[in-house]
């Protein structure tokens, strides 16, 4: 996870290429705890997260919000008590690209701050 965890977002166009099956199958290797779901038609890589409380669900919210506009791909954020799950997919292609990987290996790094 750390060698993805430290690239960052490339600028991506409607024309990008989505992640293939295969790239799919190797990148779910590294961050096992994501699940790749389909809603609407469109792929999503999804998280959840639990927390003691509201308050260190939110300030992880945050963080993930932080992170989501240093690098200018946002994802949906879901906040409950003790619970924030995270669903990242590129909207220009209607589906998962290299990018949302990077962001979920980042994603995790929060835990650790």
């Amino acid at each position: 996870m750390t060698e993805l965890a430290q690239q960052h977002c490339e600028a991506c166009r409607a024309d990008a290429p989505r992640v293939s099956d295969a790239e799919l199958a190797e990148l779910m290797k590294v961050l096992p705890d994501w699940t790749p779901m389909a809603r609407d038609g469109v792929l999503q890589l999804e998280r959840e997260y639990t927390f003691r409380n509201f308050k260190l669900a939110w300030a992880f919210a945050d963080k993930v919000a932080e992170l989501a506009e240093s690098e200018f791909h946002h994802p949906t954020i879901t906040l409950e008590w003790g619970k924030v799950t995270v669903t990242w997919w590129t909207h220009a292609i209607h589906g998962l690209h290299r990018n949302d990987f990077i962001m979920a290996a980042r994603t995790d790094l929060l835990l650790h701050e």
